[in-house]
């Protein structure tokens, strides 16, 4: 699938960052760099703060202190260049392939344009065959994979996932898993998180 971004927006570069919530410190001075090419894993414990970090590095929420920068450029700047699924996907009340289809429609995409991106995106996540079906009929590994399609479909540069597997199967995990690495393969840049250290171990080139 081709991507539409031609300028980089990597390195991500994170110095000092904090985030505070009624006085108490959520994240306490957090600096990190990142680049295109490996994929990152952030590794902890639940409660450790991972999902409140992909939170503030994809500009849904502002630090308190510090500074989040891409290729010196501020999270506004990049976001439709970012995409992030969420552990417990989203899906609206329409079809599997309808759901791939609005978000496109929200970017601008022709209509013709909107058909093609969304089959593509549809047949790389094994989804296919379900593409007239009600997505939120769809077993919890299927509705993981169209939010994983939804997101390719958009063409971002970076992809931030948050626990993508923690509600799902071994079976399922290895299909999402499976599809991650294609999406990696093709050029889009990994950022995850997960409690499983196995899981970083299979994924993860740098944690």
């Amino acid at each position: 699938m081709a991507r539409a971004n031609t300028v980089s927006i990597l390195p991500l570069a994170v110095h000092a960052l904090c985030y505070e919530v009624g006085g108490k410190r959520l994240l306490d001075s957090i600096s990190f760099r990142t680049d295109g090419g490996p994929r990152t894993v952030v590794l902890g414990p639940n409660g450790a703060g991972k999902s409140l970090l992909l939170r503030l590095c994809h500009g849904l929420l502002a630090p308190s202190f510090g500074t989040i920068t891409w290729a010196g450029m501020a999270p506004a700047m990049v976001r439709s260049a970012q995409a992030m699924v969420f552990q417990r996907p989203v899906l609206l009340r329409r079809s599997t392939a309808a759901n791939i289809a609005y978000v496109l429609r929200l970017r601008g995409i022709p209509r013709r344009q909107r058909r093609i991106l969304s089959m593509e995106a549809l047949e790389q996540a094994g989804l296919l065959p379900l593409a007239t079906r009600a997505a939120r009929v769809l077993s919890g590994g299927e509705q993981q994979r169209l939010a994983l399609a939804r997101a390719w479909a958009l063409q971002p540069q970076v992809l931030f996932l948050d626990e993508p597997t923690a509600n799902l199967d071994p079976a399922a995990t290895c299909m999402v898993e499976a599809l991650l690495d294609r999406m990696h393969q093709a050029g889009t840049k990994i950022i995850m998180t997960t409690h499983d250290l196995g899981q970083a171990r299979r994924l993860a080139d740098e944690v």
